[in-house]
């Protein structure tokens, strides 16, 4: 078993393991690196908007800039610092100039931060502007300890908390937000009104395409920001226009009270995913409005790891995870989904979209755990309490489900939706080849499957425990209880999750199908064995 070391984050405790957590120390190591050996000509800035004079040269704590307008009015260079002193406030938007460069190899950016003891300094834009840090065409910045909200006296669509926008610029590198505070963003609910939440990002291009290259999100704190945590935006539509961002990084962030999508990585490649929480959603949607917590949408090869999203409550899907239409090789692995009204999982593609964007091929979804996902106590406008655990829809091709488990205690409610996997045609055609194996569904009472006109969908070596109606032809089913530890002793947090290990002379021990590239470890980091048949569910057991 690999060693595990414990880490807090924002009142909830993770178990990450030691190579996970060496990963970070190095990364963080190598930040401060950077940030000692910026060369001693690099300008420092301070801003005070309590004691501060915008006449003076802002280049000590006492000659420290007042004002917003004073730092937006400044371009700018490659390694310069500009800090905001501890527990000051200023009314505005911070829209900076300039940018940092690329010397030597290695990234010399402009860094924003703070100085001094106490608060995070306060960006309030108040409504009056669309969002209260609006990062546009320039490149190679990070900022870091600034709270950020962007409250007016109604909602209203578009405002955000963060904006970084690429138009008609080419490719911006290194673009980091890091613990960051934003809150408190009363943008609109409904989807179609337009973009609004706590950080976005668009890349769009009519004379040069444009993207980022470098985009971190790392360590934010999103409250009450509507309609969305962190999205992007950028052309998606394959040929052409196809030039997706790169290096996408969205890592330990703590998503709340946030009624729609948490995080959607959009027209990326290979973006990273990974130690996110959302929770403690909001019921704010209007009525037919969908949306779910982890997805990337027109985007090839997106990671999506150690996450955990719950109480997701929109009016229609509501899953904790999703790999949605014009994505390619979406992988979503040891993750943790639970008390998700719409369910577990959503795999889809429009079958009515043109084929330069009608793609959905090659999810893999693998160990990972669902508890109590798919429980909607309310009619949607739809179909009525439609809250299946896995719903796979439209074209969707090529997908690989395996060594997940799926726990469904009984439901509170009789007229809560029992289905466990429906097939459907969203746009017309209809799912094919989609395999299920070394999963364990545990179900209390009884469950249901709908499987439509899909296709080739194959199941085998799955264990099967409660009443599984119009279930799946298993090729090798495991009848039984699977004797987990203490499923009961599950809640908040990846490291409640012991109690889904299995306990000596387990059925599903040891007995699974061994599947080659499985990422070689279960949910907790234990090695998967080489030479012998894994055990069946995320929790590699005794042999």
């Amino acid at each position: 078993m690999s060693r595990r070391f414990r880490i807090k984050f924002s009142g909830q405790s993770f178990g990450l393991p030691v190579a996970t957590l060496m990963l970070a120390l190095s990364l963080s190591c190598s930040e401060n690196r950077l940030e000692q050996e910026l060369p001693p000509t690099g300008r420092v800035f301070y801003l005070d908007s309590s004691s501060g004079d915008d006449a003076t040269s802002g280049m000590a704590p006492d000659k420290a800039w007042k004002t917003l307008e004073k730092f937006n009015e400044t371009v700018f260079e490659p390694g310069d610092r500009i800090l905001f002193r501890a527990g000051t406030v200023y009314k505005g938007q911070l829209k900076p100039q300039g940018s940092g460069a690329l010397k030597d190899g290695n990234p010399l950016p402009i860094l924003v931060d703070r100085y001094g003891e106490g608060e995070m300094p306060r960006i309030d834009a108040e409504g009056r502007f669309e969002a209260a840090l609006h990062i546009r065409n320039i490149e190679y910045w990070e900022f870091s300890n600034l709270e950020l909200t962007n409250q007016g006296e109604s909602p209203e669509a578009r405002r955000k908390g963060v904006f970084v926008e690429v138009e008609d610029f080419g490719t911006a590198h290194h673009i980091y937000l890091r613990k960051l505070y934003i809150h408190d963003v009363n943008g609109t609910t409904r989807k179609a009104d337009g973009a609004s939440g706590g950080i976005r990002w668009r890349t769009s291009g009519e004379s040069k395409r444009s993207r980022l290259n470098g985009f971190v999100v790392e360590g934010c704190r999103i409250v009450r920001c509507e309609r969305d945590g962190i999205m992007g935006s950028g052309p998606v539509r394959r040929g052409l226009d196809w030039y997706p961002s790169l290096n996408v990084i969205i890592r330990g962030n703590l998503i709340e009270e946030v009624p729609g999508d948490g995080i959607v990585p959009i027209a990326s490649e290979g973006a990273l995913v990974e130690q996110n929480v959302m929770r403690d959603c909001t019921r704010l949607l209007p009525e037919g409005d969908a949306a779910a917590g982890i997805w990337p949408w027109g985007s090839d090869n997106t990671v999506i790891q150690f996450n955990e999203v719950s109480d997701h409550k929109a009016p229609w899907d509501a899953q904790g995870f999703d790999s949605d239409w014009d994505c390619r090789n979406t992988l979503i692995q040891y993750n943790y989904s639970h008390d998700n009204e719409g369910g577990f999982l959503l795999i889809c593609n429009n079958g009515g979209a043109s084929p330069s964007m009608g793609i959905n091929t090659g999810t893999v979804v693998r160990y990972n755990i669902s508890v109590n996902d798919g429980l909607r106590a309310h009619e949607t406008r739809q179909e009525g309490y439609f809250s299946p655990v896995f719903h796979i829809s439209g074209p969707v091709k090529d997908t690989k489900i395996y060594n997940n488990v799926i726990y469904v205690p009984a439901k509170p409610d009789p007229n809560i939706d029992r289905t466990m996997i429906r097939m459907d045609n969203w746009g017309g055609p209809w799912p094919e080849d989609t395999w299920f194996a070394n999963n364990i569904f545990y179900v209390e009472g009884e469950t249901r499957y709908f499987w439509g006109e899909s296709k080739n969908h194959v199941f085998e070596r799955n264990l099967y425990y409660g009443v599984h109606n119009d279930g799946p032809s298993d090729l090798d089913p495991i009848q039984g209880d699977p004797l987990f530890v203490s499923p009961e002793s599950a809640g908040p947090g990846l490291d409640s999750l012991a109690g889904f290990r299995l306990q000596p002379g387990s059925p599903a021990s040891g007995v699974g199908i061994a599947i080659s590239g499985n990422g070689g470890r279960d949910f907790e980091g234990n090695s998967l064995p080489t030479f012998l048949p894994p055990s069946l569910g995320a929790f590699e057991g005794e042999h």
